[in-house]
């Protein structure tokens, strides 16, 4: 019976978490750009719901400050409450110190990784008190440890992870939880996302599979458990965490 929003939902990681809190009975907000992509997940989320709930489906990006508060406003407007937070949405690309388009590229990154979750974490605080809800960021290994040519997208998981551990402590006195999450690779559309083609990023995974301890890389479902654990009561005494669910890559890569 929760009110979960779970921004950058329309696939991966986001898709597949909104997916697994349907099948559990909550009532879920969808959020991302492509208005089809969004579509096919609430229809997913629509047949496993127990309660046949239909998801709400906000078409928007994060990155923009008006479609932020377009989606805090209309998840109240429409439940008239929040319970759970995931700010999962994501953007990464590899930038090298003398890359000429790298404050393009420092814009993009930090605009969707981090400024989105603070404004969002901003307008929902009210809510959440109501609710003694939580949020979980969705961050990475790359907050964790260093990756050369990749030093805008750690820098900004980094930032991710102080801001989650500074709103535990600010935010816990009010009854919420603050949590992040740092996969390891998993296996989506992310590295297409980022320039490879789906030969080469099926090639990648499977050279980081070999390098894995478990040797596998991630899949979204690993990464959606996690997230439904923190969200759960069963976590209530969990808060300024850093959960890595990442195979062991931090310390075999």
């Amino acid at each position: 019976g929760k009110v979960v929003l779970i921004t950058g939902s329309s696939g991966g990681i986001g898709a597949t978490t909104a997916v697994e809190f349907a099948r559990n009975g909550a009532q879920v907000v969808i959020t991302g750009r492509n208005a089809d992509k969004l579509s096919d997940v609430a229809k997913d989320c629509l047949k496993i719901s127990p309660k046949v709930l239909k998801p709400l489906e906000v078409v928007g990006d994060v990155s923009k400050d008006d479609d932020c508060k377009r989606l805090i406003d209309t998840t109240i407007k429409s439940y008239g409450k929040l319970d759970v937070l995931v700010n999962n949405a994501g953007f990464g690309k590899g930038s090298v110190i003398t890359d000429s388009a790298l404050m393009d590229k420092y814009k993009d990154i930090m605009d969707t990784n981090l400024r989105s979750v603070v404004y969002l974490t901003h307008l929902s605080v009210e809510h959440l008190e109501k609710t003694k809800g939580n949020i979980i960021n969705m961050s990475s290994i790359a907050g964790l440890k260093p990756f050369s040519g990749f030093s805008v997208y750690c820098m900004s998981k980094c930032a991710l992870d102080m801001f989650t551990k500074c709103l535990a402590l600010e935010l816990g006195p009010k009854g919420i939880r603050v949590n992040a999450i740092n996969p390891g690779h998993v296996k989506t559309q992310f590295l297409e996302v980022v320039g490879y083609s789906k030969s080469q990023s099926d090639a990648r995974y499977e050279e980081l599979a070999s390098k894995y301890p478990l040797s596998r890389v991630g899949e979204s479902i690993d990464i959606a458990n996690a997230v439904l654990f923190l969200a759960s009561d069963e976590a209530s005494f969990v808060t300024g965490i850093n959960f890595s669910s990442d195979g062991g890559a931090r310390y075999a890569l």
